[in-house]
């Protein structure tokens, strides 16, 4: 028996979903987890999927309707486990199948669903077909499953063309041919251990769909797809001055050749296909870092169904701007027969308690502060003199509950629930996110939202990992022990159970996706009615205003009792 077929010989056969809502993602609150960084059990300073499956009781008692896991499969962790070796499998380092089953097994007895990221544009250089390209040398099938050129020069020894990598550098990589000398040059959009696929291959659509119904058939409700408007490529030579070729919003019009073109449909196409097989449907979501008028099709039912909108999380702390982005993403949903998404925080970005407190002029783009000093800031680290620590997690309080209050889902990244700000000051050698080696001295990286959790207040690890345990895989601050789980919950007032309240309700109060704009007390507030009769209200500016009349259902900061809403603060009313 193949390792496949021994494989999908096991799939869990408790995992059924079938007496599931179809349409539970449309307004589900969903909990990011990172895996190396959520849970040791074991105690070798890496998250495991064990360590998951523990923590399903702090995961009901939060109040998430699902989880969204990111790369949990066999990597070299050469870009945070997005460089898969093989995508029908566990990193042996977190786990096994059977420890997947039964972490499925606990989420679902909990009421919790299942979302899994696959990672489509690119495999590691340690997959199986990488290294069986590189034995087999130029010409073969073997290389047609990426994208090999020969390279240019007198005797190519210069790259297909001047394109760079996201993380920067050349995004092509020359090899060694089995005879030993210089060879071609395959292409990689983000770290050369990351070659890109060939989407024009159909053997390549034939084993995504293969590995889709691997995970569905384990009880999997539903995929992130990463890097999803990425996939089809048109590598002719006319394209090689092109100097914008990481910004796909750019391109309305689908002629951009690595980015977001019309035929990556026909592969979410296939893929919706795949999903209808199953009773109730399986569930996707794309990231598509796309022109505002080209998200649609990503999100509609005869494709993926949902894409995340970055909108809120690029926007500043503004009353017009949020109603801005809420108002413009509520209507395309609306359009496509999807729901929207709503997001802060998530593995990629400076987490949104530390962007809501810089001190310095740092727009956010991706998430990544931007500007002289908001870059001077990433370079020092995260210097904590740049940062308004209460500011921001009182921005950033107010800011979720008010994202909890809107039709759609929301996705919560792992931490958040805590107060969790960025974690800056990293030494270097501890450092692990290809951005940073790529980068040096220009980024410093996404390692600080990637920190292991803190769970107790004390301990070697704050919890992370059994006492005597390894050392986490990235160092954690001593200041996490304020933040702990333990210093938290049950503590009025903590994020904590700000979270479990609001998230509680939300799943009482939820009814349909409409939303009705109300008459505001001033330009620095945002107020909405949901139906059911219980309204949101947002100040966004530094100064108190009226609270208006009702029920306090649950408040983002304390209330002076002097019938005021204070700056940076979010009310549910009834």
């Amino acid at each position: 028996m193949t390792n496949d077929a021994r494989r999908e010989a096991s799939a869990n056969p408790a995992a059924d979903t079938t007496t599931a809502d179809p349409n539970w993602w449309r307004q589900a609150a969903v909990y990011q987890i990172y895996p190396r960084s959520f849970a040791d059990d074991n105690g070798d300073g890496i998250g495991d999927l064990v360590g998951i499956t523990s923590r399903v009781p702090y995961l009901a008692e939060l109040g998430v309707d699902a989880v969204w896991l990111s790369p949990f499969y066999p990597s070299a962790l050469a870009d945070g486990g997005y460089d898969v070796d093989d995508y029908r499998d566990v990193d042996p380092k977190i786990g096994t199948l059977a420890d997947f089953d039964e972490m499925v097994a606990a989420l679902h007895g909990a009421g919790i669903k299942v979302v899994v990221d696959i990672v489509p544009n690119h495999s590691s250089d340690r997959h199986e077909w990488f290294r069986a390209a590189l034995a087999a040398g130029p010409g073969s099938p073997e290389r047609e499953r990426y994208l090999f050129r020969d390279g240019r020069g007198a005797n190519g020894e210069l790259p297909p063309n001047a394109w760079t990598s996201i993380f920067g550098g050349s995004a092509w990589e020359r090899v060694t041919e089995p005879d030993g000398t210089p060879g071609q040059w395959y292409f990689h959009l983000f770290a050369k251990e990351q070659p890109d696929l060939n989407w024009e291959l159909p053997e390549v659509h034939e084993d995504f769909r293969r590995t889709l119904r691997f995970w569905s058939d384990r009880g999997v409700d539903g995929f992130r797809v990463d890097v999803a408007h990425g996939l089809k490529k048109d590598l002719d030579g006319s394209h090689d001055d092109l100097s914008t070729i990481h910004r796909a919003d750019l391109f309305a019009d689908g002629s951009h050749p690595l980015w977001d073109r019309d035929d990556v449909h026909e592969v979410y196409a296939e893929w919706r296909r795949v999903f209808d097989e199953y009773n109730p449907p399986r569930t996707a979501v794309a990231e598509a870092w796309v022109h505002a008028d080209r998200r649609a099709r990503y999100a509609s039912p005869e494709g993926l169904g949902q894409a995340f909108n970055f909108d809120l999380l690029q926007a500043g702390f503004d009353a017009a701007g949020f109603r801005e982005v809420i108002a413009k993403n509520l209507a395309e949903a609306a359009a496509t027969g999807a729901s929207s998404t709503w997001v802060f925080s998530n593995h990629d970005v400076v987490r949104h308690a530390t962007r809501y407190g810089l001190t310095v002029d740092s727009g956010a783009v991706g998430g990544t502060p931007t500007g002289a000093e908001g870059k001077a800031w990433l370079l020092a680290g995260g210097d904590p003199e740049f940062v308004d620590t209460a500011l921001g997690l009182r921005r950033a309080r107010a800011a979720t509950l008010l994202m909890l209050a809107l039709p759609g889902s929301a996705y919560l990244y792992q931490g958040e629930e805590l107060g969790l700000p960025e974690v800056g000051e990293i030494p270097d050698l501890d450092r692990q996110d290809p951005v940073f080696f790529r980068n040096t001295g220009v980024e410093v990286g996404r390692d600080g939202c990637r920190v292991p959790l803190p769970w107790t207040s004390e301990g070697t690890s704050f919890g992370f990992g059994p006492t005597g345990g390894a050392a986490p895989h990235l160092p954690q601050p001593e200041w996490f022990a304020g933040f702990a789980v333990d210093a938290e919950a049950g503590v009025p007032g903590s994020t904590l159970e700000l979270y479990r309240a609001a998230l509680r309700l939300r799943r009482e109060l939820q009814g349909d996706e409409k939303l009705e704009w109300l008459e505001a007390s001033g330009p620095s507030v945002l107020a909405f009615a949901r139906p059911g009769g219980w309204r949101s209200v947002t100040n966004f500016g530094d100064e108190a205003v009226p609270l208006p009349a009702g029920e306090v259902l649950v408040v983002s900061g304390p209330l002076p009792g002097d019938g005021t809403l204070p700056g940076a603060t979010t009310v549910w009313l009834r």
